[in-house]
């Protein structure tokens, strides 16, 4: 066996016991989420009140037992392999090096979660770079009946727009490997502004609850499909 697929296989056999103590996330010790930094100049730390605020309700309105701060964790390092959940955003610049893209494509075959959400601008770049993680599989638009949208919240109508740039429908696009959903991307919907803070853009706060649930209908979603 190579040193490669060795490394591999280590990988995924780590992995998978961190999924089974994830597997009863309810009533576990208090674990982490993660903000994904990548190369390239793009802007991976853009919205820095979301995730906490995400958190929050998460644990409040579904029991979640989540450490109230994110980590932050570099795409090639093993540190990611010690998340379930794994958030990407930004406005510009990706670059995966083969390494990064190998370390990725592992973590999301062995049982890890990636949201993607566009920030507006993000769209040309992290397609390419999604491409050297799964080079054989193409984003596709998801039902409005997938499981994603019908956690404890309903979204018969798919994903919540919280800010208008282009006059464009939200949509939310998966990467299905062997049957699974191991990333969700929401597009033109803004979702990760519409958990920040009430003063950052001051919207409605019907719209920030409802970028909220749908949210934590992801990170439930995640949890639950592995």
């Amino acid at each position: 066996m190579s040193d490669m697929k060795l490394i591999r296989l280590v990988k995924l056999l780590a992995f998978s016991l961190l999924l089974l103590a994830f597997s009863s996330y309810i009533n576990a010790p208090s674990y982490k989420i993660a903000k994904l930094k990548y190369g390239g100049g793009g802007d991976w730390y853009a919205n820095k009140t979301s995730l906490p605020n995400l958190i929050k309700f998460c644990n409040q309105n579904l029991k979640m037992n989540i450490a109230p701060e994110e980590d932050i964790v570099e795409v090639g390092s093993p540190e990611i392999f010690t998340y379930p959940f794994i958030h990407m955003t930004g406005h510009g610049n990706v670059i995966f090096s083969n390494e990064e893209a190998e370390n990725l494509r592992t973590y999301l075959i062995g049982g890890g979660f990636l949201h993607i959400d566009d920030n507006y601008g993000l769209d040309k770049f992290i397609r390419l770079e999604i491409k050297k993680v799964f080079p054989e599989l193409e984003f596709v638009e998801l039902p409005f009946t997938h499981p994603i949208y019908h956690q404890k919240y309903k979204f018969p109508n798919g994903l919540p727009k919280v800010h208008e740039h282009e006059g464009k429908a939200p949509k939310g696009y998966g990467l299905i490997y062997e049957g699974r959903l191991v990333c969700f991307y929401s597009y033109e919907s803004d979702l990760g502004n519409g958990w920040e803070d009430q003063a950052v853009y001051n919207d409605p706060e019907e719209i920030r609850q409802k970028a909220l649930q749908m949210g934590s209908n992801i990170v439930s979603f995640a949890f639950t499909s592995y």
